[in-house]
């Protein structure tokens, strides 16, 4: 092959800066834009919108289409060119470097007002804006993004992240009240609040885009964004039934696996991109992408009669209405930090000196579990604390019971090996509780439980992100635990057909 005269697009080759704000590529922009009417891009009254322009690659390739598409309408190449960029384009860019960018993409020139910009304006940002705006606190937090004020209220040689178009409470101001036709655009997904913890504990912002997109009333909005709003999320329990009741999402196209669609990136819970549709009143056509397979195709509503999320594979479908009549296994999950010790015990054990943590027991002492060392390199380790200072669930204290870790990745479909843990011992908030049991048999008998295909599958359907609550055992149903239980007799419990059992079966790797 000569590569003499291979000439890549700049923009596949960007590198993205964080898992946070995501640069999207040319191949994927044009697979969103293919969504809409083409009679679009051969009118000269439509205007387009990205709210969140990073390297300006979605105005770019409508930009394409417009020249295209107005030939006809508009010979003059200039002329053409001019009224696509003064009347028809417009974005508001996320950090002064991505105005910059951005402009060099449309404009071919960081400066519209430049002598290489091929189409003139009289300011430097032309109709790709970038503007300082300040976060607004109250108590602490930002009203309109929910940022930390501890976080973020730094100098101004650092990036705020206050991003214009979410901190208003009237967005239609933005523009002087402009209609626009379609808003499109790769949101941030989310802000840091400081913690230190995983990006599930990070503070979603990619949904306050969507909601502020739909306010504007336009005839469109495309956005491609994380998937595990229509599982979990920090905070998106709200957005999430929105998103479930609106019969205006026509499409959406979704992968399991991030790097899938952004090579080489990974986001827990895997991405997806929609169409919302002003005008349109009906199912949803929902493209599922799974790991490593084709994608395939079903019509349907996103609300479900089995849970309050959505249910991303339709394979799974059938399954989750046959094992969700009876009671459910969350009915013995704790809620999180069930003894009401913090996770950094291990770490920080001076910042508890009412526990007395010791490696060894003394009088009135407990066994206690948990994690030392920094993320990525904790291990599990055990001590003991002062029973007395525990003064939440201590019921439970002499019973038996299983701790599960409260987050593992979420792509891993057998979870961290369950901690036994007898009477006299407890754990920190790293651990969720299974139980209690009154006795060894029972805990053993839902250990087997839990080490069937069935379980872990039916666990597994009902995460969405890293972190593990009560409500991801929502689709495992709760047995009886005065015996063991295996996977033949679980399939014959609820009826699975021969596919139902060979898809269960394909989901599980060998055990290790």
């Amino acid at each position: 092959m000569n590569n003499l005269h291979y000439n890549p697009d700049v923009l596949s080759c960007l590198a993205n800066l964080s898992n946070d704000e995501v640069f999207t590529p040319p191949q994927l922009a044009n697979q969103m834009l293919d969504m809409l009417p083409q009679e679009l891009f051969r009118s000269p009254d439509t205007k387009f919108l990205d709210p969140c322009t990073k390297s300006g690659v979605f105005l770019r390739e409508i930009a394409k289409r417009l020249i295209e598409g107005l030939a006809d309408k508009i010979p003059d190449l200039q002329a053409r060119i001019d009224h696509i960029m003064h009347h028809q384009l417009y974005g508001i860019a996320i950090t002064r470097l991505t105005s910059m960018m951005s402009r060099r993409s449309l404009y071919c020139s960081k400066s519209a007002s430049g002598k290489y910009s091929i189409s003139q304006f009289d300011d430097e940002a032309g109709n790709i804006r970038y503007r300082d705006i300040k976060h607004s606190w109250v108590q602490g937090k930002c009203k309109y993004c929910g940022a930390s004020q501890e976080v973020y209220d730094r100098g101004d040689d650092l990036e705020s992240h206050a991003y214009e178009f979410i901190h208003t409470d009237n967005p239609n101001e933005l523009y002087n009240n402009m209609t626009f036709d379609v808003i499109i655009g790769n949101p941030p997904y989310q802000l840091s609040d400081g913690s230190g913890g995983s990006t599930d504990a990070a503070m979603p912002i990619y949904n306050k885009f969507i909601m502020q997109s739909l306010k504007l009333s336009p005839r469109f909005v495309l956005m491609i964004v994380p998937s595990k709003w229509m599982v979990g999320g920090r905070g998106l329990q709200s957005f999430r039934e929105t998103m479930m009741q609106d019969k205006r999402i026509s499409y959406i196209f979704d992968y399991e696996q991030s790097s899938e669609c952004f090579s080489g990136l990974h986001i827990d819970g895997g991405v997806c991109y929609f169409k919302w549709d002003r005008d349109y009143q009906g199912p949803v056509t929902y493209v599922y992408k799974p790991k490593g397979l084709n994608e395939f195709t079903t019509i349907r509503e996103l609300k479900n009669k089995y849970s309050n999320i959505v249910i991303r594979d339709y394979r799974r479908e059938s399954i989750i209405k046959k094992v969700s009549k009876g009671t459910s296994f969350s009915t013995i999950v704790s809620p999180r930090k069930p003894f009401n010790v913090n996770t950094d015990l291990f770490n920080c054990p001076d910042r508890y000196p009412e526990l007395n943590l010791s490696q060894t027991s003394y009088p009135d002492s407990i066994l206690i579990w948990g994690v030392k060392g920094l993320k990525g390199g904790a291990k599990r380790v055990y001590g003991y604390v002062s029973k007395g200072a525990i003064t939440k669930k201590t019921e439970w204290i002499n019973k038996y019971k299983l701790l599960i870790s409260k987050a593992y990745s979420t792509d891993a479909l057998i979870p961290p090996k369950f901690i036994e843990a007898g009477p006299g011992e407890i754990c920190t908030e790293t651990f969720l509780v299974i139980g209690p049991f009154n006795s060894k048999s029972e805990e053993q008998n839902c250990l087997s439980y839990s080490e069937t295909d069935f379980f872990r599958v039916l666990l597994y359907f009902g995460r969405g992100t890293m972190q593990v609550s009560q409500e991801v055992f929502r689709f495992v149903p709760l047995q009886d635990f005065s015996k063991p239980w295996t996977d033949a007799e679980l399939y014959a419990k609820y009826g699975l057909t021969d596919e139902e059992i060979q898809f269960i079966e394909s989901m599980i790797r060998p055990m290790e």
